[in-house]
């Protein structure tokens, strides 16, 4: 069985509270690495420390937030080593077009894409000398197809997308690998709350694998994509949603 080995490696993880991100934290905890992590609410700080252990630095950060951002950014500069950058934290909201305030628009890029944006900025400037790195952004399978109500999240998850395929061939050169997972529809806080059972229920027939995704399976796919394992993919968006979007 093939084992990730992040020993000595510092990642960092945002939106690391719930979700796929606290899978991806707490499983690179336990291949060794040293995290740095952040969360909107601070009062979740020693929950989070008391659930998952090990060596951690937490950052209470609102990526909607300009000051709170560039507090996050001026700390990364700070930052003797980062090795791994997950950029997980993102926001949903259902409107139609018509309906989207400017305000809500504009909120969900800032998180979404322009955070990730200037995060893998802020990373790489850290990553370029040592000549490795590895990012991974956690995209959607809804910024590969859509549904109704989704233009601000679908938008942003496409321009995540872009973000990663750019990104990725600039810093090709230093040895900075970037790739976005693309989960479907994963059993995650955000999911539970804006569905309901029956609508989770009603979901699983339109997925070929019959049911939905368990946080640790879309975590698996990001540590490979994280680690020394990977050594030639990279500019990548990796779908995995038990093949609804092959129907």
């Amino acid at each position: 069985m093939i084992e990730f080995d992040f020993q000595n490696q510092t990642a960092l993880v945002t939106g690391a509270s719930r979700g796929i991100g606290k899978q991806v934290a707490r499983d690179l905890l336990e291949c060794g690495a040293k995290l740095i992590v952040t969360a909107t609410d601070r009062n979740k700080e020693s929950a989070l420390r008391n659930e998952l252990g090990g060596a951690i630095s937490f950052f209470a950060v609102d990526f909607s937030d300009e000051n709170s951002t560039q507090h996050l950014l001026r700390e990364i500069g700070l930052s003797a080593r980062i090795d791994v950058c997950i950029n997980n934290a993102g926001i949903l909201q259902y409107q139609p077009i018509t309906e989207i305030p400017v305000s809500d628009w504009d909120e969900i890029h800032a998180v979404n894409l322009r955070a990730p944006f200037l995060v893998t900025q802020a990373v790489a400037k850290i990553m370029k000398p040592r000549g490795y790195g590895r990012i991974v952004n956690i995209a959607s399978l809804w910024g590969h197809i859509t549904m109704r109500e989704r233009t601000a999240y679908t938008s942003s998850k496409f321009g995540l997308r872009g973000l990663t395929i750019n990104s990725a061939v600039d810093l090709a050169k230093d040895n900075i690998l970037v790739n976005a997972v693309s989960p479907g529809f994963t059993l995650t806080e955000m999911l539970k709350n804006t569905r309901s059972p029956d609508e989770l229920q009603e979901l699983t027939k339109s997925i070929p694998l019959g049911r939905l995704a368990e946080t640790s399976e879309i975590s698996r796919a990001v540590l490979f994509l994280a680690s020394k394992l990977n050594t030639y993919i990279t500019g990548q968006s990796l779908i995995i949603d038990g093949g609804y979007s092959i129907l």
